[in-house]
C-alpha cells in the first residue's frame, strides 16, 4: 500500500476560509508551516496590492476607495535559493510540508520553476512537485456563496486587514460599492473554473473542504487532513480564528444581490 504523502498543498480563492484551515494546521504542530509563499511578486517582494486587484477598472468611484501603490523592493533571490527557503521554511521537525496556493497565484510559480536548476517539466504540476519534493496532497476549500466571499474581499482591500477584526475606525471607513463588489465576484469565479479544469485535466481528485463545514467544525475539517496526511488527528486544535463577518457584511450581501438583480451584476 502507498504510503501516504508527507506534504500537502491548500488550493483556495482570496477570503474563502483557506486561512483558518492553515492556521488550523499550523496550530496542530505536526502538519507543517503552511503559509501562502507564492503570493508575493518578484517586482515588489509584495502581495497583490488592492489597486493590483483593480488593474483594468477605470470607474473613478471605485478607484477613491483604494490605497495608493506602494514601491516595494524588488526580490533578487534566485529561484533556486526561493525553493531552498520555502522548503525549509514551511516543514515542522517530522518533515511534513504545509503550503497554500490561489489560483492568480499560478503564473508566478510558473515563472519561479523556469529559473530552477533542475526541472521535471514545464507545467504547473511539474512545478509543484519541483518546489515541494513531491507530489502532494491537494486540497481545495470551497465557499459557494460567492456574494459573501467578494464582499469580505472589498472589505479587505479596502481596510488592507486580512485577518483577525479591523479596527473600527478603520472598518467604518470601507465603503459600499456594488461595482467593486462585481468585479471582484467575477476574479472569483475564474479562480474557481481555473482550479476546477485544472483538477480535471490532470485527473486530480482533492479533499475538498466547504467553508460552512469549516466554519462550523474546523477541528473535525482538521481532524480529516492530519488523517489523510497518516497524522494524528486528535492533534487538531479547538478553533484557532474568530469568524469576521459581521451585521455590516450581511447587510452588504442582501443590498448587492438586490442590486445585481436590478443591473444584471455578477453573483
Amino acid at each position: 500500500m502507498a504510503s501516504a504523502p508527507s506534504s500537502y498543498l491548500v488550493c483556495a480563492s482570496q477570503r474563502s476560509g483557506s486561512t483558518l484551515l492553515v492556521e488550523s494546521l499550523r496550530a496542530s504542530k505536526i502538519a507543517g508551516e503552511p503559509e501562502e509563499f507564492f503570493q508575493y511578486l518578484p517586482s515588489t517582494s509584495l502581495p497583490p496590492q488592492p489597486r493590483q486587484w483593480f488593474a483594468d477598472v477605470t470607474d473613478p468611484a471605485v478607484l477613491a476607495l483604494l490605497a495608493p501603490l506602494r514601491a516595494g523592493t524588488p526580490s533578487i533571490e534566485t529561484s533556486d535559493r526561493w525553493r531552498e527557503r520555502i522548503a525549509r521554511e514551511a516543514r515542522t521537525p517530522n518533515g511534513v510540508w504545509g503550503g497554500k496556493l490561489m489560483w492568480n497565484q499560478v503564473p508566478l510559480v510558473i515563472d519561479r520553476a523556469e529559473g530552477f536548476t533542475a526541472r521535471s517539466g514545464g507545467d504547473l504540476r511539474s512545478a509543484i512537485a519541483d518546489v515541494i519534493g513531491e507530489e502532494p496532497l491537494y486540497i481545495k476549500v470551497n465557499r459557494p456563496d460567492v456574494v459573501s466571499q467578494a464582499v469580505s474581499f472589498w472589505r479587505a482591500v479596502q481596510t488592507q486587514v486580512w485577518r483577525g477584526h479591523a479596527e473600527p475606525e478603520v472598518d467604518a471607513a470601507a465603503q459600499y460599492n456594488a461595482d467593486g463588489i462585481a468585479h471582484l465576484v467575477t476574479i472569483l469565479r475564474e479562480q474557481e473554473r481555473g482550479w476546477r479544469t485544472w483538477f480535471e485535466q490532470e485527473s486530480i481528485t482533492p479533499i475538498e473542504v466547504d467553508y460552512s463545514e469549516l466554519a462550523t467544525d474546523s477541528t473535525g475539517v482538521t481532524a480529516r487532513i492530519l488523517a489523510a496526511l497518516d497524522l494524528d488527528p486528535a492533534a487538531a486544535p479547538p478553533p484557532v480564528l474568530e469568524r469576521q463577518a459581521n451585521n455590516r457584511s450581511g447587510e452588504w450581501v442582501e443590498r448587492y444581490r438586490a442590486e445585481a438583480r436590478q443591473r444584471g451584476l455578477p453573483v
